[in-house]
């Protein structure tokens, strides 16, 4: 009895660590803490047409990930798309940098992507980010492609 009773101790270790594995591995991949806002700074932006940008999308420089969308609005004055982003505070993006989303792949989600500028004066936190460009939407592209060869 004494031998099947620790079997069925270690078992029951065995089963937690691995259901503490499985959580900690849904945690990670999941990405909850990866930008926290200790670590970061808030940049704004205000674009035309943001497409299908979620927040926790990644914010790209050069390709490599610096942040995430925090936050997407609706300024009510304007009707622009309003995105906050969290930026890596070791991040220095120059004040005349531009964003433009992009999409991953073309059933891929879209993504905010910063172009640098070149002014030595960089964007602190709160800051604005001034220059944009809008999403391109493929069905607006392929809308208007079929539209002018029917005009044709």
């Amino acid at each position: 009895m004494e031998g099947k009773r620790i079997v069925e101790i270690m078992v029951g270790i065995f089963i937690l660590l691995g259901a503490l594995s499985l959580l900690l591995l849904a945690l990670k991949v999941s990405g909850l803490r990866e930008y926290s806002p200790r670590n970061t700074f808030t940049v704004m932006a205000m674009f035309d047409d943001i497409g299908d940008l979620k927040v926790r999308a990644p914010v790209k420089v050069a390709g490599v990930k610096i942040g995430e969308v925090s936050a997407v609005n609706l300024d009510s004055k304007t009707f622009r798309a309003v995105v906050v982003m969290l930026i890596d505070k070791n991040s220095k993006l120059p004040i005349d940098s531009s964003a433009s989303i992009f999409s991953a792949s073309l059933l891929g989600s879209n993504y905010v992507a910063i172009t640098p500028g070149f002014s030595d004066e960089i964007i602190e936190d709160g800051g604005e980010i001034t220059e944009t460009h809008p999403a391109i939407i493929l069905e607006n592209l392929i809308g208007q492609a079929v539209f002018t060869s029917e005009k044709k």
